[in-house]
């Protein structure tokens, strides 16, 4: 017995059903809406796009309105720091809207290879997106080709306004108009006129960075002084970075003068900024505005700076202060490293010795003999040296002995021969010792500024 056939028809979800009108389809809906500069007319233009929006979506009674995602002040060149968009996009993979409505392609990206794949794949997932101003709809097969065209129409358009921007940026820059972040500058605010002006409070903590790294001290060091100090960072953080303190070091605006153009954009749809070393022209200003740090310091911290970094282990004659006397004095004879302080604990508690930067990086495979040195016995050798050439009868002393004599007497009182280890600080050191050759475990060898080379016994070292 043959069963007729019974046949049921399940109507189309309105929802994909393309014969159903947009419009007529119940749909979580949302829009998305941007602008890429602040300007007044645009920030006109990102509330109208809300509003717009707003209001299209919720007079639609068979809308959902999801949200409208905007971002303010954000390049379409580069989807990665539109947070915004990106929350959107998230929501759409997790099924939380079926419908994007936008003004215009160039609203959603101008990076053609991230439009394309943003829209396929929201187009796997039946999520369509409308652009009003074109017209199109990207669930029409009839609509890829056109949006392949406008968005790169759009890169490219992007393409033209950042080479426009930049074309006036140069002009500002050959007329010598400083643009500065005042808000992240220590020591500088600007006026109504856009003009730097010194905000005093600011410029002392300016200068006293530059006076502490003359007397000698490191930047890591610098930072820690103003923490204790209680002296906040221009961005109101009470961290200080050694970064911090050598970008200020290192600035030329604090004399007045100013460098345009350090900075170059190699790529319009990332923004990618390298230094400018050499792409493009630099613009040196001087005068440009009222200086804090007076020339002659600035030039001495710069050739501190660059003693201080072309400091090399083989070259006996740089070596630069730090918080301890002895760093960047002692160096090793047999790998000719400079030797590092070692905080070491044991029975008796907390002692410092010296040991080779090579050998403690590498151990013994590179440097297999070098001894470790006691901080407290190296300082009672150079004692026992300053001493002995204080004592030395005038007849027979050298040029170089005489002169080193000199020198050591400026850190006495009263020409007396009251000398222990704990007047040997970076003054002493910096004025009469240009280097320490620990030779083997046994000698030591001293090369004093004035010429002055001594031999020492030096047996008291650590196995």
């Amino acid at each position: 017995m043959v069963h007729k056939k019974s046949i049921t028809v399940i109507p189309p979800d309105p929802k994909y059903d393309s014969h159903i009108r947009i419009e007529q389809k119940q749909l979580n809906v949302a829009a998305y809406c941007r602008v890429s500069t602040r300007f007044e007319q645009q920030e006109n233009s990102y509330e109208a796009q809300i509003a717009y929006y707003t209001k299209k979506i919720e007079s639609n009674k068979n809308w959902n309105c999801v949200g409208i995602y905007a971002d303010e002040g954000k390049a379409a060149t580069d989807t990665r720091f539109r947070d915004s968009f990106n929350d959107m996009i998230d929501d759409c993979y997790a099924g939380k809207i079926d419908l994007i409505l936008t003004k215009s392609i160039s609203r959603f990206a101008r990076n053609t290879v991230d439009f394309l794949r943003v829209i396929r794949e929201l187009k796997e997932r039946q999520i369509r997106i409308i652009f009003e101003k074109e017209n199109i709809d990207t669930m029409d097969n009839t609509g890829e080709l056109f949006i392949t065209i406008l968005s790169s129409q759009a890169q490219e358009e992007s393409r033209n306004l950042s080479e426009n921007t930049r074309w006036g940026i140069v002009r500002k820059f050959e007329q010598g108009i400083v643009q500065v972040n005042h808000n992240k500058f220590m020591g500088y605010t600007k006026d109504s006129n856009g003009r730097l002006i010194v905000v005093p409070g600011e410029a002392e903590v300016v200068q006293k960075v530059y006076d502490l790294y003359v007397a000698g001290f490191s930047a890591y060091k610098i930072a820690l002084i103003l923490e204790t100090e209680g002296i906040k960072t221009t961005t109101g953080n009470d961290k200080w970075h050694s970064s911090t303190i050598y970008k200020m070091l290192q600035c030329e605006k604090y004399i007045g003068d100013a460098i345009l153009q350090k900075t170059y954009t190699i790529d319009f749809f990332t923004k990618k900024k390298v230094m400018n070393n050499g792409y493009v022209k630099k613009y040196y200003v001087r005068n440009s505005h009222e200086a804090i740090i007076s020339k002659e310091l600035y030039y001495k911290v710069q050739e501190e700076l660059k003693r201080r970094s072309t400091k090399k282990a083989s070259d006996v004659r740089k070596r630069y202060s730090s918080s301890y006397p002895l760093s960047g004095l002692i160096v090793c004879g047999e790998c000719n490293n400079v030797y590092h302080r070692v905080t070491w604990w044991n029975k008796s508690g907390k002692s410092y010795v010296w040991r080779c930067r090579k050998r403690l990086k590498n151990g013994t495979t590179k440097c297999k003999n070098s001894p470790t040195i006691k901080e407290a016995i190296m300082l009672e050798l150079l004692v026992e040296l300053f001493i002995s050439i204080l004592e030395t009868i005038v007849n027979e002393a050298s040029a170089y002995l005489l002169k080193t004599k000199a020198t050591l007497k400026n850190y006495l009182l009263a020409d007396k021969l009251e000398f222990d280890k704990n007047d040997i600080n970076k003054a002493v050191l910096n004025e009469t010792i240009d280097l320490i050759v620990i030779k083997d475990e046994k000698t030591a060898t001293v090369y004093f500024k004035s010429g002055l080379i001594m031999e020492k016994d030096f047996i008291k070292t650590i196995e």
